[in-house]
């Protein structure tokens, strides 16, 4: 399912169906807990380059704050693309119920997510969720864990 909103101010809002199933590679469903699954939100704007080191300071700092106030914070990246035209926020929480608990609040609390859409002209909102299924890190002393949920 995929919602498509004109916003007033000449930007497009869009949110996707979230991510739950987790197939293998011949289509079968892939049995894991809820619990165990961490959550990712991916939300990428596309803005005029000249916005992106204002939009990229502000999504760095909002960051910080859900990372300081918000139960179940993992981590969070802010990335941008070499046209400057796209910037991607990623978080991602310890379960569903924490990254939307934030979301909620960083969406009408004091640091309001649609004042900062429109303080740094984006043109394009897209919202996507998925859960954790496998993830690979490199440690401290430079060996490689890989964690599957399930």
């Amino acid at each position: 399912m995929t919602l498509d909103l004109d916003l007033t101010r000449g930007f497009t809002l869009q949110a996707f169906e979230s991510q739950d199933s987790a197939y293998d590679e011949w289509g079968l469903l892939m049995q894991t807990s809820a619990k165990n699954r961490s959550f990712t939100q991916l939300i990428e704007f596309e803005i005029e380059p000249r916005q992106q080191p204002a939009l990229v300071c502000a999504l760095a700092q909002q960051s910080e704050h859900l990372a300081q106030r918000y139960a179940g914070f993992v981590s969070a990246s802010v990335q941008v693309s070499d046209d400057g035209r796209r910037v991607l926020s990623l978080l991602q929480w310890q379960s569903r119920e924490a990254g939307e608990a934030a979301f909620c609040s960083f969406e009408s609390g004091e640091q309001d997510f649609w004042q900062l859409i429109r303080a740094h002209q984006a043109k394009t909102v897209t919202f996507n969720s998925f859960q954790v299924l496998s993830s690979i890190a490199r440690s401290h002393d430079d060996a490689l864990h890989c964690n599957l949920v399930g």
